[in-house]
This record gives structure tokens, sequence and C-alpha cells, in this order.
């Protein structure tokens, strides 16, 4: 007799032709095989090693480029970049490259820190209301001074977790350390080199909403506020690291020579 439960159907996706690329390259360079500061082979030798398109070659460089490990030279051709070695730590070796890190890192933030404000809007008590609003003012300070903002920014969403009043909160976002601000520009997993000041008054406006949830005691407003903030963030990040892309592959573009 036949079953009428339904068969769970699996589907692994395949890596795109310019991912295989990346990641062959990437395992060269890690292994020492291809040293800082040397030529790639051209675009035409690549296309006939991989046996891909032009296409593919041109899209799996401007990937490395964005992740810092090659660059191009117009008239030149693309070259590995000198800093090479310091960029493949354990952690980066298995985790990827530091934007797979960073959203990586927002997707679990979303995961904890929506739960995290809300009960911190029902838990706190005066003094760690306090710690919140300090690590607001902070932010606001270094923003005015013109300095980063990222321990600051760290620090406020720290002291929501804290004021969970259960130190797993912390304690998870303690093992995402530095690596929680993306974009913190004093943080070695930073995938930018300077911040904006309209990105970062974006980042405070959406830092007032939490606050003013949590010291309303509003958890649903708290909540809502931080996936907010968290989605706008992976949101902007993907529209950074696209148009950072878009520019890479246009300088390899015109630094490929046959």
């Amino acid at each position: 007799m036949a079953s009428d439960t339904a068969v769970d159907l699996r589907v692994e996706r395949k890596p795109k032709l310019s991912e295989t690329v990346v990641a062959a390259i990437r395992k060269q360079l890690q292994a020492g095989e291809i040293q800082p500061g040397q030529k790639l082979p051209t675009e035409g030798q690549l296309t006939e090693t991989f046996g891909v398109s032009r296409t593919v070659i041109r899209e799996a460089l401007a990937k490395l480029a964005a992740d810092g490990l090659v660059e191009p030279r117009q008239g030149a051709g693309v070259f590995v970049t000198e800093h090479i070695s310091t960029m493949f730590g354990a952690l980066a070796a298995d985790m990827g490259s530091k934007d797979s890190i960073a959203l990586n890192v927002l997707e679990v933030r979303l995961a904890i820190e929506i739960e995290s404000a809300g009960l911190a809007a029902i838990r706190h008590n005066a003094a760690q209301e306090a710690a919140i609003q300090e690590a607001f003012f902070e932010f606001e300070r270094l923003l005015l001074a013109s300095e980063p903002t990222g321990p600051a920014d760290l620090a406020f969403h720290r002291a929501i977790a804290s004021a969970t009043n259960n130190p797993f909160y912390v304690e998870m976002l303690d093992v995402l350390g530095r690596r929680a601000i993306p974009c913190d520009v004093t943080s070695p997993w930073s995938t930018e080199l300077v911040q904006s000041d309209s990105y970062q008054r974006g980042l405070q406006r959406e830092h007032l909403v939490i606050l003013n949830a949590i010291s309303g005691g509003d958890a649903a407003a708290a909540r809502e506020a931080m996936r907010a903030h968290l989605s706008a963030s992976q949101q902007r990040y993907r529209e950074r690291l696209q148009a950072r892309q878009a520019f890479y592959a246009n300088s390899v573009k015109a630094a490929s020579t046959e």
C-alpha cells in the first residue's frame, strides 16, 4: 500500500562557474602558489585554464578584487595584493571572505537581537537603561567629533543584551565580538575603509527608535525597531557590496590584457 507521506526533496544549489574559479584561485593564494605582488595570468589564459568564458573570469576577478585579494592595474593586468599574507587567518580560511562573514554575522544578529530588544524592554532596570543611553550618547559624541563609532555601536547593542538579564545574550554577542559591526573601521574584520556621515546618522536614527521603545517598556515596538535596524543594515551592506563589485568589475575589464 502506497504511503501518503510526501517525499522531502532537497536540491543542493550548484556553485556558479565564477564561484568555482574564485575558490580555485583563493586556494592557490592560501597555499602560497601565487605570491604577493605577482601578476595573474591574462584573461585569455585564465579562460583556457578554467574552460569558461571571459565573462565568468571577469566576474571571478571582480569578486577577488572586492575581497581585497587582487588589484587591477590599468594597462598592466591584475596583481595579487602585497598584504595578501595577512588576510588568511584561520577564521577567514574557514568562513570565506569578509563580505560573506559580514552577511553571516548580520543574519545571526537578527536571530538573537530581535528578542533581546523585546526582553530588554520589559526586564531592564534603571541602571541598565542608563547604560544603553550612555552608549547611544557616546555614539553621538564620536559622530560629531568625526571619530570611528564602531566601539560605541557595539556597546549600545551589548548594553541591550545585558538588559535582558539573561547572560547568554551577552555571551553570544561577545562571541561575535568586533565582527558584530562589519563597518567598524577600527576592527580587523571591517569591510569598509571609511564611514560616511550620512550612513552613521542613519544608524543613529534607528538606534534612537530602539532606545525609545526599550525606555517606554514596549516590547513589540522594541522588537520591530531592532528588526528594522538590522534588516536595513543587511540591505545597505548588500547595496555597498554590489556597488563595490561593479566598480572592480569595470576596473578588471579595463586592466585585463592578452
